[in-house]
């Protein structure tokens, strides 16, 4: 069994790792496309944990009651933070994310009162007035480059008063690394994390949100 287990992480392993080196958007989204069906069952192998991060984030950062809060959730995936906003009470979510294939799998948890597809970066964000806006991403090396463009584009929205930044909050233990190489410092060979970075902003009244780079993921987790 532990053999079989070993089989499967490396599989793993070399699958993300694979995606993780894909710089063409056109071709980042072909392989989310394929990879939609096994995703979850992938990255809970890999001990994926930015949904649960994320919402940790935003129950610390939300003064008032979950289910009166919109959340847009960007680059949602498969919804995997949608189950979780909701089992912590938010009822009222969005979702957007370039990949028809991940869109799909989220649209069959009918956990979102409206999903959009949307390649961030080439075309406004569709979300309503208000609400919160969250996103999270990968800190380990070969994921530097695209966070500081990420953040570039994140500070010329709030020096555009178009969103508010209410947390940025760093993670080590995001998920299993793929390699030694992408291990955060001072963890164990065998059981290394990446790190990772939760994003929240209130949205601004007042017209569509332009100018957000498209994602490793695209932006949610991997």
């Amino acid at each position: 069994m532990a053999q079989e287990e070993d089989g499967s992480l490396s599989a793993v392993r070399a699958r993300v790792g694979a995606s993780h080196g894909i710089t063409d958007l056109a071709h980042k989204l072909h392989f989310y496309d394929r990879w939609a069906p096994d995703y979850d069952q992938d990255v809970a192998t890999l001990q994926y944990r930015a949904p649960r991060l994320a919402v940790d984030c935003l129950i610390q950062a939300l003064p008032g009651p979950p289910h009166a809060t919109l959340i847009l959730d960007v680059a949602c995936g498969t919804g995997l933070v949608a189950a979780e906003l909701q089992a912590r009470g938010f009822l009222q979510l969005h979702g957007v994310d370039g990949s028809p294939g991940m869109l799909e799998q989220a649209r069959a948890r009918g956990l979102y009162q409206r999903l959009s597809l949307c390649t961030l970066g080439q075309e406004p964000l569709p979300s309503p007035e208000g609400g919160l806006v969250c996103l999270t991403t990968r800190t380990n090396p070969s994921n530097l480059q695209y966070k500081e463009e990420l953040e570039a584009s994140l500070d010329s929205l709030e020096q555009a008063r178009k969103w508010d930044r209410l947390v940025a909050w760093p993670v080590d233990q995001w998920e299993l690394a793929t390699s030694k190489l992408e291990e955060v410092p001072g963890t164990s060979d065998s059981d290394g994390f990446i790190s990772g970075i939760v994003y929240l902003y209130r949205k601004a009244r007042g017209g569509q949100v332009e100018g957000v780079m498209p994602s490793a993921q695209p932006l949610t987790g991997l």
